[in-house]
């Protein structure tokens, strides 16, 4: 432990009498300073021990000790040495009483003693506490990489929060609780959750401290809880959250930046290694999208569980900046997947959203223990989950959150840059993994079209067809086909298109469309023959009366 007080007045050599401030000699001592200036407080930094002889003090005048002790008791100084057999034969009882009354230890030293042999005894104490924090540190190391090694993250949390005598939790990139220890420990972490999602927005390395009694948003917790975010990459995969009692020493400071590093490596795998997965991941995909869903286990081997035998879903995102670049054309069947090398969390982190998307996949698989494939697929994001899993009903939600958060205002078929859009197909086997992926991309144009953050392919035919003709070449269409007609009623020689809209609403019944527009049949009749005559199209034909309905409904003001 540091030098105290009270060691010192121990300290055999030193030969330290204690004047005032008896019950004070545990607090630890950080130098020893002589000053014989009448005000050394400008020089001091808190926690010394302040040796003088009062040369230049009247000792002996209450007054005058009772504002030099007060402002040394100010300015942090956690101790007053008065040699005697220099200026003053004794301690004066004017400074003992000044140093009684604001509770400053005194300590009498002796004429034999000199200042050096304090200095040097408590620098000798500090360099000793040093060397034990230093030694403490690298064996807490060994300690933490052994259990690392046999026992996992799990170990290394247990090893620690023995260290450090407290609590420590690992968070995933959600900020899920993923372990703690002791297991007490579990729910308090479980606090954190908003301060670790925080934490992630800061490039790592990041730390914070919360809690304390010092944070209002964490009254409940009187713990000191730093946070250290984990990872390489400009977006920190997990986070290490550690509680302690009080600030950490220099031998635990040790241990928790030993813990940060160990986790740091068993989260992150080389660029290499991960680079080599995705092609692997890629491959897998292109593998079950162009019917060799034997191939594709083959390559697989035991990466993925069960989940290219058991029933699973597609799913294909993609974000508010490739729809406003009308990046619409899907990949042909056989190659759907255009990989091009690279930290692809790094390049989903530039997509925004769908980095996000990724994440929540991930980590709700990684919690319940399911299998997940996820692939950058261009400017869009391909996931294949376990069928009723929790990857799947993590990313609905995800999705489910996002809607609910819209601005009533915004566009419902448009959406900004980070906006997100999300097709989730059918149930379906790897052997029908192509038309899975159709599914999706379907679904996925549905939801574009109806302003929509997720539609599943079981809702394509729910609702109208209407919010799908929202575009601009079916109303480029819908205006060409009936401008002949609109430019004819423009010069009042009749009503041609409420004729056409009612004749089409009453599915050709004269004499309901005609009392519908207060005409008589056979004036219906002649309106009917002019359409004709001026589209140059029979009205007989199914084609034609279909047409002509969608461009009415699609250029009816909303």
């Amino acid at each position: 432990m540091p030098p105290t007080l009270a060691s010192l007045v121990h300290h055999s050599a030193l030969k330290l009498t204690v004047r005032a401030g008896e019950d004070r000699l545990d607090v630890p001592v950080r130098w020893a300073h002589v000053s014989e200036l009448a005000d050394p407080v400008p020089y001091m930094e808190g926690g010394e021990l302040l040796l003088i002889t009062a040369l230049q003090l009247d000792a002996e005048d209450p007054e005058a000790m009772h504002r030099y002790v007060k402002r040394l008791v100010g300015a942090g100084v956690v101790g007053l040495g008065f040699a005697v057999g220099v200026n003053y034969d004794h301690v004066p009882e004017a400074l003992v009483g000044a140093a009684r009354q604001e509770g400053l230890p005194l300590l009498e030293v002796p004429r034999r003693t000199p200042f050096l042999a304090i200095s040097k005894a408590v620098s000798a104490a500090i360099a000793a506490e040093q060397y034990r924090a230093v030694t403490a540190g690298f064996a807490a190391q060994r300690e933490l990489t052994r259990r690392t090694l046999t026992d996992g993250p799990e170990g290394l949390l247990g090893a620690l929060a023995a260290q450090v005598d407290g609590w420590a939790a690992l968070y995933d990139a959600s900020g899920a609780v993923v372990a703690a220890a002791p297991e007490w420990a579990g729910r308090r972490a479980a606090r954190l959750t908003a301060d670790v999602q925080r934490l992630r927005e800061r490039p790592a390395p990041a730390s914070s401290v919360v809690g304390g009694g010092g944070n209002p948003e964490h009254a409940e917790n009187t713990d000191r809880v730093e946070l250290h975010s984990l990872g390489t990459s400009r977006r920190p995969r997990s986070a290490l959250a550690v509680g302690t009692a009080a600030a950490p020493g220099t031998a635990e400071r040790y241990a928790v930046h030993s813990a940060v590093a160990l986790l740091t490596l068993t989260t992150e795998r080389s660029r290499s290694l991960h680079e080599a997965g995705l092609r692997i991941d890629a491959a897998v995909l292109r593998m079950l999208l162009a019917g060799e869903p034997d191939h594709a286990r083959t390559v697989a081997g035991d990466l993925y569980g069960g989940l290219l035998d058991a029933p699973f879903r597609m799913i294909v995102a993609e974000s508010g900046a490739a729809r406003n670049r009308a990046a619409t054309a899907a990949p042909a069947p056989g190659d759907p997947v255009t990989y091009a090398g690279g930290d692809p969390l790094g390049t989903l982190d530039t997509l925004g959203t769908l980095g996000a998307l990724a994440e929540v996949a991930e980590s709700a698989a990684a919690r319940s223990g399911e299998a997940v494939l996820v692939v950058p697929d261009g400017e869009r994001l391909v996931v294949l989950a376990t069928d009723g899993g929790a990857a799947v009903a993590a990313c609905v939600e995800h999705a489910a959150a996002l809607e609910a958060a819209r601005p009533a205002a915004e566009p419902r078929a448009g959406g900004d840059e980070e906006s997100l859009v999300v097709g989730l197909s059918a149930p379906s086997g790897p052997i029908a993994a192509a038309t899975a992926y159709k599914q999706a991309q379907q679904a996925l144009s549905v939801a574009r079209r109806r302003g929509r953050v997720c539609v599943e392919h079981e809702h394509v035919a729910a609702g109208s067809v209407l919010p799908l003709l929202a575009d601009d070449a079916v109303r480029a269409f819908a205006d060409g086909l009936l401008r002949a007609l609109r430019d004819h009623d423009a010069t009042g020689r009749g009503d041609l298109v409420a004729s056409v809209r009612a004749w089409l609403s009453r599915h050709g019944q004269w004499d309901a469309a005609a009392a519908d527009l207060g005409v008589h049949r056979h004036t219906l009749r002649y309106r009917m023959r002019r359409v004709e005559e001026i589209l140059g199209r029979s009205l007989d034909d199914p084609d034609v009366r279909m047409e002509l309905w969608l461009a009415l409904k699609a250029t009816a003001p909303e």
